[in-house]
């Protein structure tokens, strides 16, 4: 089987998230990407280097890269050496901020986003997610993650976000996805997570 995925004009990780479904839904044949920027023909190649797939990157013309991954069936004799990946991992993660980083608030914003989003795509996923002080934000009306909280939370992801913080930016109203918790709980979920990633 083939597949041919035109993900021109898709910013970070959008190339890489499109690749890697396209690959989950064939068993074995080519998946053919087509990207416009040399960091985007990097994150693809290297996708199919962490799935241990031969792949192929070629210059179609002066600005765009086709990279063509190679999916060959498993022998039945080696089936033994795969799983299915856990649906969750005890980790906790921990938003502090809206934005992601210093410097840019507006390139903060772009990469907070895209990691929210890169969350939903990615196995196995967190069991809490924890927002507090500005990040907050993102759980509210108008935040431009609440569909991509939504996914997680219905997968059955747990979202909370500070009540302290809420009240602070007087918001409490506005929030969209997920609960509201205290810093007591907070504080118990960190501690008890076998993993902590603060953001």
């Amino acid at each position: 089987m083939k597949k041919e995925i035109d993900a021109r004009g898709q910013a970070c990780p959008k190339p890489v998230i499109m690749t890697k479904k396209a690959l989950e839904e064939i068993e074995n044949g080519t998946v053919s990407t087509i990207v416009d920027n040399e960091v985007a023909k990097e994150n693809v190649s290297k996708l199919a280097n962490s799935m241990n797939l031969k792949y192929d990157v070629k210059k179609s013309d002066k600005e765009n890269f086709i990279i063509t991954i190679s999916k060959e069936e498993i022998e039945e004799g080696n089936s033994a050496l795969t799983c299915e990946p856990n649906v969750f991992t005890d980790t906790t993660i921990v938003i502090g901020s809206d934005k992601m980083g210093n410097g840019s608030e507006e390139l903060g914003r772009i990469l907070m986003k895209g990691f929210i989003y890169s969350l939903t795509e990615s196995l196995p996923y967190p069991s809490t997610i924890l927002l507090f002080n500005s990040g907050v934000n993102l759980t509210i009306e108008g935040s431009e993650s609440i569909e991509d909280f939504k996914v997680l939370e219905e997968a059955g992801v747990e979202i909370l976000s500070c009540g302290t913080c809420l009240n602070y930016y007087n918001i409490a109203d506005k929030l969209k996805v997920g609960g509201v918790t205290n810093m007591y709980t907070i504080v118990e979920k960190m501690k008890n997570a076998t993993n902590t990633i603060s953001i």
